[in-house]
């Protein structure tokens, strides 16, 4: 009885941990607000819990801003088709997303990703267009 007990603790301390480590994702962005960055590709970082996508976008005076963008997990995205060589560095993208709370932080959740060279389109609703 004294080990079942012990495992039973041990295992609620360690999924217990996991849960606590993964931050609530409303109180890291703003949904109340959606942004459009459109700019180059940078890096693909293809990995869970959350994947991200760097992308460098012109700032109203001209001058390169990297964004760090958010999106799911890597299994998430592999069930979806989307591969860690579906990207490649250089190619323009367009996303939508939810900006961080934080002002000043370059960073956001993504909500869509559009590639125009080949009409590449995730997270669109049927019929949806981003421009």
């Amino acid at each position: 009885m004294k080990t079942k007990l012990f495992l039973i603790t041990a295992a609620m301390s360690i999924f217990g941990m996991t849960a606590l480590a993964h931050h609530a994702i409303v109180s890291t962005y703003d949904f109340n607000k959606e942004i459009k960055l459109d700019g180059k590709m940078v890096l693909m970082l293809y990995r869970n819990p959350h994947a991200f996508v760097q992308i460098d976008v012109p700032d109203d005076k001209g001058v390169m801003q990297r964004w760090a963008v958010e999106w799911g997990g890597s299994g998430q995205l592999g069930g979806q088709g989307i591969t860690r060589d579906t990207f490649k560095p250089g190619e323009h993208i367009i996303i939508t997303g939810n900006p961080s709370r934080i002002p000043g932080e370059r960073r956001a959740k993504m909500n869509t990703l559009r590639r125009p060279s080949d009409g590449f389109a995730w997270g669109l609703k049927p019929g949806e267009v981003v421009d």
